[in-house]
């Protein structure tokens, strides 16, 4: 693959839309590479004016204040991802034939010449996980690699930096693909689709088409969730290399050119020799942790690639049986009076939730939060025979109440209003008194955290907190 297409930066005029996490890296690479650079910002706080006397100190412009206005002779914009695509400030750049790039997309254009492979991964949920399951099973196999890109290390050190890589396992999410026309991985996986970020991307269908972006030019495996539809159909519609190949992944007994599960095993029938009759076991599912269905999933797709890149089977059991997972991801914190408390705090969406709660026979759930216009209907309906009793707290709980009054109104309720620092111990002490032994007392909000907490990993943390102090 070519690197670069633009290869001389000297005196470009580009502005980089946004500073955080991407825009500071961005705007430091592209003035250390001769371009003008000028960065605008909507906010004016004191982290932004930090950021801005920074990149001030290099040479680079910085508005703060004003993020619509297009600057004089803006020959590029690079974007932060998070950046909707209807700011006035896009609009201005279409009007005078400015092109938008992404983070990942100047990442992508700047790679050296024999630059490492790309195997990327999107989907709602389980992105993290299987990224760095796959970066896990790249290390075993002896390969140079890191976990880049919404996680891990940023995508623009990884490219720029002076450490060499075969291969990067490459965390993308929709607004990143959004912003990444000519981005063209080895291999892909789209995990799976549910509604999420449609408040940014408009519909379900234009959030569909950018994760359906990541199979765009592929040359070896379009990898596919065969549970999940959605995901077939964008590798149907993908403009492909000649020769990429579509491979599925599923729970089941796996066909020919798919990943599946037989008798406690994983197993590959798409990277054989004679895949109609023949199938490799890579490793067992009590390699995977935890063995919940969806991490079960995640672990195949992250082994349909590895595979894909030539990987040996050995490499992938070493490589599942190596990796430890993130906190608040199905984390059981402790077992008081027969009773499991699993902390999934990661679980911000209705899907998240419904693998999680997927994962248990009987549970008293806890929930709520914002839910970002999510509905709960087809996640409490789904969950309701699982049910033993729900903890609601959070602003938006009553969509839940009112979900479970309707699809599961034999369920138990305690629906907590107060959102001081003590409503998570209270919620804990509430699930206790409806668990019985044998039940898992389960965190899954299904929404996001900032309505109570300053993010997903100091809810669960709290929730971890109030446990311990049950035990004790």
């Amino acid at each position: 693959m070519g690197s670069g297409q633009v290869t001389d930066w000297q005196g470009k005029h580009v502005t980089v839309a946004g500073l955080g996490v991407s825009g500071v890296p961005a705007a430091k690479a592209l003035h250390g590479l001769g371009a003008k650079v000028t960065v605008v910002n909507d906010g004016d706080d004191a982290r932004a004016r930090e950021q801005a006397a920074e990149l001030e100190a290099l040479g680079v412009t910085v508005r703060l204040g004003d993020g619509d206005t297009l600057p004089d002779g803006t020959e590029l914009i690079v974007t932060a991802p998070g950046w909707k695509p209807d700011k006035p400030l896009f609009a201005a750049a279409d009007a005078a034939g400015v092109p938008v790039w992404g983070d990942v997309e100047l990442a992508w254009r700047l790679r050296k010449p024999g630059a490492a492979d790309w195997l990327a991964v999107t989907g709602t949920n389980g992105k993290t996980t299987t990224v760095q399951m796959l970066a896990s099973i790249l290390e075993a196999a002896g390969l140079r690699t890191a976990a880049v890109g919404n996680i891990g290390v940023s995508l623009l050190d990884a490219v720029l930096g002076d450490e060499e890589y075969d291969v990067l396992a490459v965390e993308l999410s929709s607004y990143q693909l959004h912003w990444a026309p000519s981005l063209r991985a080895h291999s892909a996986a789209v995990l799976n689709l549910a509604p999420d970020h449609l408040d940014w991307h408009g519909s379900m269908e234009a959030y569909a088409k950018d994760k359906g972006r990541i199979y765009e030019g592929n040359r070896v495996a379009c990898v596919y969730n065969m549970a999940d539809k959605a995901t077939e159909d964008l590798v149907r519609e993908a403009d492909v290399e000649e020769g990429c190949r579509a491979v599925g992944f599923t729970l089941g007994t796996p066909g020919p050119s798919q990943l599946g599960v037989v008798e406690g095993l994983l197993v590959d029938r798409a990277f054989v020799e004679n895949r109609q009759k023949n199938a490799q076991e890579l490793a067992e599912v009590a390699d995977v942790k935890p063995a919940a269905p969806h991490n079960i999933a995640n672990a195949l797709a992250a082994a349909a690639l590895a595979r894909a890149y030539g990987v040996p089977a050995g490499a992938v059991r070493e490589g599942l049986r190596n990796f430890t997972p993130d906190a608040h991801r199905i984390a059981h914190v402790a077992d008081v009076d027969g009773v499991a408390y699993v902390d999934d705090s990661k679980a911000t969406n209705t899907h998240a939730a419904q693998a999680s709660l997927a994962a248990y026979d009987s549970v008293v759930w806890i929930a709520g939060g914002l839910a970002k216009g999510a509905t709960f209907d087809e996640l409490v309906a789904e969950a309701a025979k699982r049910l033993r009793g729900a903890v609601l707290i959070g602003r938006d709980r009553a969509l839940i109440r009112e979900a479970l009054a309707r699809h599961a109104p034999e369920v138990p309720v305690v629906d907590l209003g107060r959102t001081d620092t003590g409503a998570m111990l209270q919620a804990v002490q509430e699930a206790r008194r409806l668990a019985r032994p044998g039940d898992t007392v389960l965190l899954a909000p299904a929404c996001a955290s900032m309505d109570m907490f300053a993010n997903y990993n100091k809810r669960g943390d709290a929730f971890a907190q109030a446990v311990r102090e049950l035990g004790a």
